[in-house]
C-alpha cells in the first residue's frame, strides 16, 4: 500500500474510533433528549441520535463515523462537535481527522488562570530577561532583567513591536537593531496573515505604521518569517556589551500568549554580567526600577 493511501486508511480508522469514544461519552440527558425506559445496548448516544441533534443524515452520519470518502463542512463538523460536547482541543483534533485546516485555538476557559504560573516561569528564569505577549505583541508579564536589560518599564506603550520602533531607549542600547528590525515586521506579517480579519491586529499596524516611517517602509517590502531565535546585542550603560539570544515559545493551552526567553551567548562575558545586574549592587544602579 503506498505510504499516501496508509496514511489516509489510519487517519479514517483514528476518526472512527475517536467519533465512537465521544459519543459513548454523552448521555441522552446531556444532550437534551428524554432518558427514555429499557437498557441502552451501548453506552451513550446512538449513531441516529447524533444525525438528528446535529441536523445531518442518518447515514451520511454513519458514513462519516465508518470513516468513508465523503465530503464534509466545517459548518457540519462544528455541529457534530457541538452535539459530542467536544473541548476546542477536540474540535481541532476532529478537523485533522476529517482532512480539513482546523480553527484557530482558542483559550479554554479552564486554561485562563495560568498567568501565575507563567509568572513564575520567567521570575525563574533570572538573572536573564523574559517576557510574556499577547498575539498583537502587547506585553502581558516581564520579570526584573528585562527591565534592567531590554528597559522595560511602565512609561512606555507595553507594546514590544511599537516600542521596537518608537522607544529611544531601546533603540539607543541596541546595536542590533537595522538587523533585527526586519525580521520584526516579517514575523508580525506572520502573526497578521494568520487572522486577517482581527481588528487587534489592524489596529496595532495603523499605529506603527504612523508612528514610524521606518516600519512603514519595511511592512512594504511584504517580508514574512516564522517566529524562532533573534541574536541580540545589547549597550547597557552598566555591564556594557551583551549578547543574548530570544526564543519564542508557545503553550498549547494558551495560543494567545507567547513566552520570549532571553538566553546568554558565550560572548563579552554576558551571563556574568547578567548575574551582576540581578545583584543588589547591580539594581542599585539601573537607570530604571525593575517591575514590581
Amino acid at each position: 500500500m503506498p505510504a499516501a493511501e496508509a496514511t489516509r486508511s489510519h487517519r479514517r480508522d483514528e476518526l472512527r474510533e475517536f467519533l465512537m469514544s465521544r459519543r459513548a461519552r454523552v448521555s441522552p440527558e446531556e444532550a437534551g433528549l428524554p432518558a427514555g425506559g429499557g437498557r441502552r445496548r451501548t453506552p451513550g448516544l446512538r449513531r441516529e441520535e447524533v444525525a438528528v441533534l446535529a441536523g445531518v443524515g442518518a447515514s451520511w452520519y454513519q458514513w462519516l463515523e465508518q470513516g468513508r470518502d465523503i465530503s464534509v463542512s466545517p459548518q457540519v463538523l462544528d455541529a457534530v462537535a457541538r452535539v459530542l460536547r467536544l473541548s476546542d482541543a477536540e474540535r481541532r483534533h476532529l478537523y485533522l481527522l476529517a482532512g480539513l485546516n482546523p480553527p484557530a485555538p482558542q483559550v479554554a476557559p479552564g486554561k485562563r488562570d495560568m498567568c501565575d504560573g507563567l509568572r513564575r516561569l520567567i521570575d525563574t528564569w533570572m538573572p536573564y530577561p523574559a517576557h510574556i505577549m499577547d498575539l498583537y505583541y502587547n506585553c502581558v508579564l516581564y520579570n526584573d532583567a528585562a527591565a534592567i536589560v531590554l528597559g522595560m518599564r511602565p512609561g512606555i506603550t507595553q507594546n514590544c513591536l511599537i516600542d521596537f520602533f518608537t522607544d529611544p531607549l531601546y533603540r539607543e542600547r541596541s546595536h542590533s537593531w537595522e538587523r533585527n528590525a526586519r525580521t520584526v515586521v516579517a514575523q508580525f506579517r506572520a502573526a497578521c496573515a494568520a487572522r486577517p480579519d482581527d481588528e487587534g491586529f489592524q489596529e496595532v499596524l495603523a499605529e506603527v505604521s504612523a508612528a514610524s516611517e521606518e516600519f512603514a517602509a519595511l511592512w512594504a517590502e511584504r517580508d514574512i518569517e516564522d517566529q524562532g531565535q533573534v541574536r541580540k546585542e545589547l549597550s547597557h550603560p552598566l555591564a556594557g556589551l551583551l549578547v543574548v539570544e530570544s526564543t519564542v515559545l508557545k503553550v498549547p493551552a494558551r495560543p494567545d500568549l507567547m513566552i520570549v526567553l532571553h538566553t546568554p551567548l558565550d560572548e563579552a562575558n554576558t551571563a556574568e554580567k547578567l548575574e551582576w545586574l540581578a545583584s543588589p549592587e547591580g539594581r542599585r544602579g539601573a537607570m530604571y526600577p525593575v517591575a514590581g
